[in-house]
Formats: structure tokens, sequence, C-alpha cells
């Protein structure tokens, strides 16, 4: 007799872009990573603020990740907004991230990923903060 084991436990993630540019390369990457990993990926795309937080308490996920787009108004405002969820997610940043920015994210508590970050770093990053191994 052979019993079907439960599908191995994947980390949700919630990915969006933050603004309307035509950049999709660097989120389609992480995307990509973030799947060979063991991950399962929601991509909203571009999306508004409010979309992305409508989808981060649906989908209820392990991990947000934002690219920033240049909005990074928008993205402290959306850091601020998932940190008052009952169990908030933590949360990652990629884009055009500048040192200022970077070092405001990071008090946050908010991984942030300038242009030329290495996608181990990124998959290592979204390990440790779902703790999936």
């Amino acid at each position: 007799m052979t019993f079907n084991q439960p599908p191995p436990y994947s980390p949700r993630v919630v990915m969006a872009k933050t603004s309307l540019d035509g950049h999709w390369r660097g989120i389609t990457i992480v995307e990509h990573a973030l799947r060979e990993a063991g991950f399962e990926i929601v991509l909203l795309g571009m999306a508004t603020r409010d979309e992305i937080m409508s989808a981060v308490i649906q989908e209820d996920p392990d991990l947000v990740g934002l690219n920033v787009g240049g909005r990074l108004d928008l993205v402290l405002s959306l850091v601020d907004e998932i940190a008052k969820l009952e169990s908030p997610p933590p949360v990652i940043v990629g884009g055009i991230i500048t040192p200022s920015a970077k070092r405001t994210l990071e008090a946050l508590g908010v991984d942030a990923f300038p242009p030329g970050s290495k996608l181990t770093s990124i998959v290592e990053a979204a390990k440790r903060l779902t703790n999936f191994n």
C-alpha cells in the first residue's frame, strides 16, 4: 500500500512592481531564481498600492518582494501598512535604491537589494526571512 505524501512546503512570495516603467528584467530574474529555489511566486506585475495590499491580505504570503521603480515613498507606505497586519510578512526590496534609501529601508527591517546585488544573496535572504531550508 502506498500513501501519498503531502507536497513539500513552499513559502509563498507576493512580488510586485511599484511603478509603470517598462523594466521587467530585474523582477523576472529574481522571480525565476526564487522559483528555482522552491518558492511559490504570486507575481502581480505593475500594481497600485491598494492592489498590492489586497494581494498581501488575500494571499497571506510568507514574504513580500517589491521593485522600487523610483517610488521609495510608495514602498515606505507599503512597508508601514504591511507592518500593521496581524501577522506581517517580511519585505524585501530591489531596484534603483540609493545608499540613503537603503539605510532607511534597513532601519525599518527591510532587506534592500540595489542593482548589482547577487541573486544568491537575494535567495539566501528570502530563505532566512521565511525559515526555508
